[in-house]
């Protein structure tokens, strides 16, 4: 059965089929978790990213992850480069790393929060987006077995446990309801 797994680290050390860059629509490797990824994966990463890029708001693109334990990177596309990412940039972001991930039947994925940092959206908003756009992905049929959330610091473990528990304590709520 599918899960949903919350971790507080570095999403650059996972080693799963795919991790979810919180990218710009340049595909420009700069600071937070691109910023990781260009240090931790070499520069193969960013040559790709320069040619399959620019991307729109909300899409994504696939390369190879470099020297990263992780087979591929996800690059999600949640805000212009210098700008702010919105919440529908982050649930189309997430939406479109997990309906990829299902095309090329990933069965890891870990994503950090997108969009929050520095996109600028709450992290109580990007978890409530991207734990809802998760379990509505492994609703359905889908090669994933497991959706990692790799969060950086406490405090943002923190919010997504609180997110998190909110609903499946909801989900059991609701299942005791209908008895």
């Amino acid at each position: 059965m599918a899960q949903i797994i919350l971790l507080e680290g570095d999403i650059t050390e996972q080693p799963v089929d795919a991790i979810v860059n919180a990218a710009n629509t340049e595909l420009s490797l700069g600071s937070g978790v691109a910023g990781a990824i260009q240090d931790k994966a070499g520069p193969e990463v960013q040559a790709e990213c320069d040619v399959r890029g620019p991307i729109g708001l909300g899409e994504v693109a696939l390369t190879g992850a470099g020297r990263l334990p992780a087979r591929f990177v996800i690059h999600a596309a949640s805000m212009e480069p210098g700008g702010s990412a919105r919440e529908d940039t982050v649930r189309g972001a997430v939406r479109q790393s997990l309906r990829l991930a299902r095309s090329e039947g990933f069965r890891t994925i870990a994503l950090p929060a997108i969009g929050a940092g520095v996109g600028g959206v709450s992290m109580q908003a990007c978890a409530e987006i991207s734990l809802e756009e998760a379990r509505l992905h492994l609703a359905e049929e889908s090669s994933l077995e497991e959706v990692r959330f790799v969060l950086w610091g406490e405090p943002a473990f923190r919010v997504f446990e609180m997110v998190h528990d909110r609903a499946k304590v909801a989900a059991q709520m609701e299942r005791l309801k209908n008895r």
